[in-house]
Order: C-alpha cells, then structure tokens, then sequence
C-alpha cells in the first residue's frame, strides 16, 4: 500500500501543534488556496498582503480538506477535531517544507534562480530527469518565500529528484529560500538588470543570485552562464562555498560547451560537449536562450549521475508553456496568423530573446513580423534607457511593425520611424482594439511585457476578435 504524503499526526510534529484527530489520518497535499484544495489536503491559513486565509477556513472544509493550520486563537467553527493551532501559519510551513526536505535525504535536489529562464530550465530538468527515475518539481512559478515551502511540503518521501525555482527581487531572500532547499546542485541561469529598483547595480544582482550557494550540500555544485558577465563573480561565491563549478555556453573553458546549433521556428538541433561527452539532440522549443539553458540541465543530470543519452532524447518534448512562448495558430477567415503568447513577464534579457525567437519564423510562412510590447518594470531610474536600448534588437529581428503600451515603451515606440509604427496607447485594455485592426493574415505577433503591465488580455481579446469575425463572415 503506498503510503500517504503525510499523516495528520506527521503535520502536527512537523508544525509543533496539538491535535485531538486520529494521528494516522492520511492527508494526500497540502494548500493554501481553498479554490484549488482537493479532498484530503492540509489547508494552511496564511495571512497575505490582500487576504487573510483563516477568512477560508470553512470553504477548505467544505471542499473535504483532511486538516487546517490556523493560529491559536481562531474559533473552532463546528470543527475543532480538525484544527492544528499554531503561532505563526507562515512559519507552520515553511517547518513542513523543512520536514519533507529531511526525509529525502537519499533523492538529488536541484536549486534553479536566474534573471530569466527558471521556469523553462525547472520544466527542462523534470523532462530530463524523469527516465531515470521519480522527479519533484515545484508547480507553475512557486518560488517565492510562500511558494517553495509549499512545493517542498508536497514532495513524497522516496522521490529520486526534487527540483525548485528560487526567486526574488530583493536582497536577502535566496539566502532563506536556500536555507529550505539545501541542494545538491544550484544553477543560476543568467544575470540581468532585472528589479534594478530595490539594487544600486547588476553586480547587486548578482551577490543577491548567488545566496543559493549559501546551504549548499557538502560536495555540491553551482552550474553557471559561462557566457555571461557576471560568471566570474558568481564563481568566487561559489568556491567561498566550496562548491564544484561547471560553465555553460559557448564560450572556450565552458564544461557544458555549445558546439553547434540549427535554430529553427521549431525548435533547434544542437551539439555539444557536456562534462566531456559529446552529445546531439533535439530541443523542442525555439530559441537560443533555450538552447543555452538546456545545457545547464544536461550538465546537472550528469552531475545527478542520471542517464545523459536519455535525457537528451527527453529534451525533443520540451514545448514552449503559456505566457512563455507558447505558439498559437489563428484562422483569420482570410488566412493564418500566428500568435507567440510571451506574456508571463518581461525583462532586458527576456524581451531580447523573445524578439531574436520571432526573427526565427520564416518569412515565406508569415511575411510580415509583428512585436506588441509592454513595459518591463521594477528597472528604476534605468527604465526609460534600457526600453530605448531594444531599438537595436526590434532592428536585428527584422521587426516590421510594433505596436506598444505603457509610460517607459512610449519612448521606444516614438524612436521608431512612422513606418514601422502600428499603434500606441497608455494601457494594454486601451491598445487592444487598434492591435485587433492593424494585423491579420500572414502575420507573426509576438506579445511580451511585464505582468504588472497587464499583456495576457491582449492575447485573449485577439483570439475573440478573429472568432467573431470568423463567426460573421
């Protein structure tokens, strides 16, 4: 009989509580969020900066939630052989993430931070992983100082790999993130100036990337971005920390070397040396950034001591995810048009990636290249020069026309001849019907800003746009 993800008796240890339910009732997850809870979940009541959970107690036990953690104090509602009392709910979990991460001490668990890419290279690493053997990985984007906790504490005992994001855009917070993950392995993906805001430099950024060596395993290895500016200075904090360092990317001394590449709409072929074995593979998603990532995920299954040949053949599966490149053909009635959802986020390192990804599309399928483009934020008083500066990659990708949203893009969109100007408009709500009127058939249109700039609608209104025009011709 496989044995449950936790018992209550299991939680209560964990979280130090008392419990008058039967200690070896099972419990098979746990949430914070009633609106997902499933049957038999521990709900924990988190106090947030817009709501508090205990306000969700009831909802969790109307959903059939096995257990709440919920501070002392709170009233027992009808249902106090179902309460686990506690100090502080935030601190609660992060003891269960703690508690799950003790008792897999036998699987290999890998740390993933980075200006950019996380969530792609998490997403690369459970493919890659997964031919040899059960892997763990945080969902969606939880790497925050709730969200890893919570992936932590839904890890079952006797995986084989456990993979999480770490994130951030203050210092200091990897540093406790880390302290909860310990891996044995830790990439950083790249260093950008992202949240330049709440950092004086990129080289801040930097020391801040690098506190997920902090808790480092004994023996340990940092995986980080040959290519980039800042892997001199990651490298001296890794070694601070006595870990074993491999490079990625093309340049000369990388130990996951880039050897050759076919960048293609489709996805790339590449070749590589990793860790001295020389490899050829399929990467399904496009985009050299994706390429670049995929070799720190190669190099961390070798290090895992993971099957190197049938991870390279598990990489053909990785495909582009919502809000992240994800590729979307619409019939416009007239012909297609093709829609690159990059919505999730934006920084300078993403924005240029996701641009050089549209110059991929070949112009004999869609003629005419199309970048809807929203502000990247939390960039600080570099955010109106580094909006400008894109200029140079809209040209590069061969961008016919932008069309473009927000206080900081408005100079960008304005540096560009009339020409190649589609249309402007404070907010993205506002934007939507001029981007509905100027593209069509035999478009490509990628759309990419930061979350806070609100893009996703625009991907949605195109969809409904070309439905009901559909629908009436």
């Amino acid at each position: 009989m496989t044995r449950p993800l936790w018992t209550i008796g299991e939680i209560a240890k964990a979280v130090g509580a008392k419990s008058s339910a039967h200690p070896d009732a099972h419990v098979t997850g746990v949430s914070i969020d009633s609106r997902s809870l499933a049957p038999q979940e521990a709900f924990i009541a988190i106090r947030g900066a817009n709501h508090d959970g205990h306000g969700f107690v009831a909802a969790a036990f109307t959903e059939g939630a096995a257990c709440a953690i919920v501070e002392k104090g709170f009233p027992a509602q009808g249902r106090a052989d179902k309460l686990l009392r506690v100090t502080d709910t935030l601190a609660a979990l992060r003891d269960l993430g703690s508690a799950a991460r003790a008792r897999v001490e036998r699987a290999v668990v890998i740390a993933v931070t980075g200006s950019a890419g996380k969530t792609g290279t998490k997403e690369g690493l459970k493919l890659a992983l997964s031919p040899s053997g059960s892997v763990h990985v945080s969902a969606k984007s939880h790497n925050n100082h709730w969200g890893v906790p919570l992936s932590l504490a839904n890890m079952r005992r006797g995986v084989a790999f456990g993979v999480f994001e770490a994130g951030m855009n203050h210092a200091g917070e990897i540093l406790g993130l880390s302290k909860l993950i310990r891996p044995h392995i830790a990439i950083v993906t790249t260093v950008e100036p992202v949240h330049l805001g709440f950092f004086r430099s990129v080289a801040e950024i930097a020391d801040a990337k690098a506190e997920i060596f902090e808790s480092l395993e004994r023996g340990g290895a940092a995986i980080l971005n040959r290519d980039n500016p800042y892997y001199d200075r990651l490298r001296r904090h890794a070694l601070e920390h006595e870990a074993r360092v491999i490079g990625f990317g093309a340049a000369k001394g990388a130990e996951a070397r880039l050897l050759e590449v076919d960048l293609r709409a489709d996805g790339s072929d590449v070749k590589a040396d990793i860790l001295g074995e020389t490899i050829s593979y399929r990467l399904g998603a496009p985009g050299l950034h994706l390429v670049q990532n995929s070799l720190a995920v190669l190099a961390a299954v070798k290090l895992a001591r993971a099957n190197l040949a049938s991870a390279a053949r598990a990489l053909s599966r990785w495909s582009a995810q919502t809000g992240r490149g994800e590729r979307v053909v619409i019939d416009t009635g007239a012909g297609r048009l093709a829609l690159i959802d990059e919505t999730y986020n934006a920084n300078p390192a993403s924005m240029r990636a996701a641009l050089a990804t549209l110059a991929l599309t070949p112009r004999e399928e869609y003629p005419r290249r199309v970048a809807v483009l929203g502000d990247m934020l939390e960039l600080g008083g570099q955010g109106p020069k580094l909006h400008l500066e894109l200029a140079e990659f809209v040209d590069a990708a061969g961008v016919d026309v932008v069309f473009a949203c927000g206080e900081l893009m408005v100079g960008l969109y304005d540096s560009l001849p009339p020409s190649r100007q589609g249309g402007y408009a404070k907010t993205a709500e506002q934007l939507a019907p001029l981007l509905a009127k100027g593209v069509g058939a035999g478009d490509v249109v990628m759309i990419k800003g930061s979350f806070g700039s609100r893009m996703a609608p625009l991907v949605e209104a195109l969809q409904r746009h070309f439905d009901t025009a559909g629908a009436q011709a």
